[in-house]
C-alpha cells in the first residue's frame, strides 16, 4: 500500500503536491473540484502561515532537485532559509503559527534584520517563490523564449535588485548551466500529465501562492524590513 502511495506520488507533477500541501486540494481531485477550492481558499484569505511558506519551499527544492546542480546557489539559499524557519516553528508551533507573529517578535527584540534572523528567511523565501512563480508563468506564456533568457528575465525583476555583487555574480555563473526549456518542462509534469494539464495546475498555483506573497510584503513593509538586500 506505501509502495502504490509513493508510486501516485512520484507520477504527480510537482506543482500538483504543491497544492495538495497547501491544502487547495485533494488527491484525485478533478479539475472542476480543484478549480472551485482554489477560488475559496484564495476568496477566503487566510492569515500568512509558517506552515504554508515551508510546504510551498520545501516543494520548489524537490523541483530544483529534479533540474540539477544548475541552479544550487538559489536550492542551498532556500534550505538554509527552510531549515532556519522550521527549527523555530518546531519550538513552539502555536507561538509561531503566523509569520507576523515571528516578525513582531524579532523586530521588538532588536534581531530582526541580523544575518541569521527568521524575518530574513521569510523575506528571502518569498522572493525566492517569486522568482519560481515569474519563471513558471514566463515559461507556459513565451514558447520562443530559451529557458536561460527566461531565467535570467526572472532573476532581474525578482532577485537581482536585493542581490549585492557577490549573489549576482553567482547568480551569472549558474545560468550558464541552464537545460533546455523541454527538459525543464518535462521534469515539470511529472509521469501522468501533458502539456494541458501542467499549464493549468500551473495557473492554479500561482494564483494560490499570490496571497501569501502579498502577506509577506504586507509584513515586511509594516516593519520596514522589505528593502533588505543581500552581500
Amino acid at each position: 500500500m506505501e509502495r502504490k502511495r509513493k508510486e501516485m506520488e512520484k507520477a504527480k507533477s510537482g506543482l500538483r503536491l504543491t497544492m495538495e500541501e497547501l491544502c487547495l486540494c485533494s488527491p484525485g481531485d478533478g479539475e472542476e473540484e480543484m478549480q472551485v477550492q482554489v477560488q475559496v481558499k484564495v476568496q477566503e484569505q487566510p492569515r500568512s502561515s509558517t506552515m504554508d511558506l515551508l510546504s510551498v519551499s520545501k516543494q520548489l527544492l524537490h523541483v530544483l532537485d529534479e533540474i540539477g546542480p544548475t541552479l544550487l546557489v538559489l536550492r542551498q539559499d532556500i534550505q538554509q532559509n527552510v531549515q532556519r524557519l522550521q527549527d523555530l516553528h518546531e519550538r513552539d508551533s502555536s507561538k509561531y503559527a503566523s509569520l507576523m507573529a515571528i516578525v513582531t517578535e524579532e523586530v521588538e527584540q532588536g534581531t530582526a534584520k541580523k544575518t541569521k534572523s527568521c524575518t530574513r528567511a521569510i523575506i528571502w523565501l518569498s522572493r525566492s517563490i517569486s522568482f519560481s512563480k515569474y519563471l513558471l508563468e514566463k515559461l507556459l506564456k513565451a514558447p520562443e523564449s530559451s529557458l536561460e533568457e527566461i531565467v535570467e528575465e526572472a532573476y532581474a525583476k525578482t532577485l537581482k535588485p536585493w542581490h549585492g555583487w557577490i549573489s549576482s555574480a553567482a547568480y551569472k555563473v549558474a545560468t550558464k548551466l541552464i537545460p533546455e526549456r523541454e527538459v525543464l518542462i518535462a521534469l515539470l509534469m511529472g509521469n501522468c500529465q501533458d502539456f494541458e494539464d501542467l499549464a493549468e495546475d500551473a495557473k492554479m498555483l500561482t494564483h494560490a501562492v499570490q496571497p501569501l506573497l502579498e502577506e509577506i510584503d504586507a509584513i515586511s513593509a509594516k516593519h520596514n524590513m522589505d528593502k533588505l538586500k543581500s552581500s
